[in-house]
């Protein structure tokens, strides 16, 4: 669907690429104008591109008469570590879900969210039983349910899809903006977890535990980023296997830094400090 022609460049050789893989820009460019100009920034919004087309996000159709046609933007951010250095040229096309109309584009909103109260006490329990601690995020999480509404957006910004220049995108799938999206993959990612034998936890709706006779896994939801432990080093390796396979996920890793919170894990215990946010 659609052509990989574009403002963007969409292709590049292996020893162009190369020169530049490891690199990261330091500035934010203001508009996709900018973006365009620095190679590292193309790649991170070809990615993007790439991830919605793989998901079949959308179809391309005639502009509808009595639709209403939500607007489309790159959001072009910096992600950093918790010494604030970068680590990631993120881009996200996201809708603008402020033009939606309620009981015509959408009808229910919701985010998992979790209460940092769950989360201070999954890293208290970590600490006692001697967890250690994961994270992993969902890459496009929000492109993994199909959508109940009709909802149509205008085509991206520095891509050419198709021919015509009169047709419009109809989603298929969620997309970050939408007043629905959080709730499509909450839904999605709920049902997941309740067929791998996850059950929920008393104190926060995304909280999740496993018990397999003495060994527990528990995992903490924040939209599309998880953190989780076990008391058996091979569930945790077992599970971030089986997440990787079902859903598109980032290599896990030990927990560094998750909401503003630097943690420190070592054998004497889990250590939070907030000195990124102090300087």
């Amino acid at each position: 669907m659609g052509q990989k022609e574009a403002g963007v460049q969409t292709r590049r050789t292996i020893s162009e690429a190369s020169s530049y893989l490891a690199l990261l820009s330091s500035i934010e460019p203001q508009n996709v104008s900018e973006a365009c100009k620095d190679e590292r920034w193309i790649k991170a919004m070809n990615g993007e591109f790439e991830q919605t087309e793989k998901n079949n996000t959308w179809e391309l159709v005639p502009r509808p008469n009595d639709k209403n046609v939500i607007g489309t933007k790159w959001i072009l951010k910096n992600k950093l570590n918790e010494n604030g250095d970068v680590i990631r040229n993120k881009a996200k096309l996201v809708c603008k879900g402020y033009a939606q109309q309620e009981g015509i584009d959408f009808e229910e909103t919701f985010a998992a969210v979790a209460r940092l109260d769950a989360i201070r006490m999954f890293l208290a329990l970590s600490s006692f039983q001697e967890f250690k601690v994961y994270q992993m995020d969902v890459k496009s999480s929000f492109l993994n349910e199909d959508l109940e509404e009709e909802v149509y957006i205008e085509k991206l910004d520095g891509f050419i899809l198709g021919n015509d220049p009169k047709f419009v995108c109809r989603l298929k799938k969620a997309l970050y903006g939408l007043k629905q999206a959080p709730r499509a993959w909450y839904y999605c990612f709920d049902k997941y977890l309740h067929q791998q034998d996850f059950s929920k936890g008393s104190t926060d709706s995304n909280l999740y535990i496993k018990i397999d006779n003495d060994k527990l896994l528990i995992l903490v939801v924040y939209v599309d980023d998880i953190i989780f432990g076990s008391n058996e080093e091979a569930m945790s390796q077992n599970f971030a296997l089986v997440m990787q396979k079902e859903f598109e996920m980032s290599l896990p890793g030990e927990l560094t830094y998750f909401l503003g919170l630097q943690v420190q894990q070592n054998k004497d215990g889990i250590f939070l400090s907030q000195t990124k946010y102090l300087k």
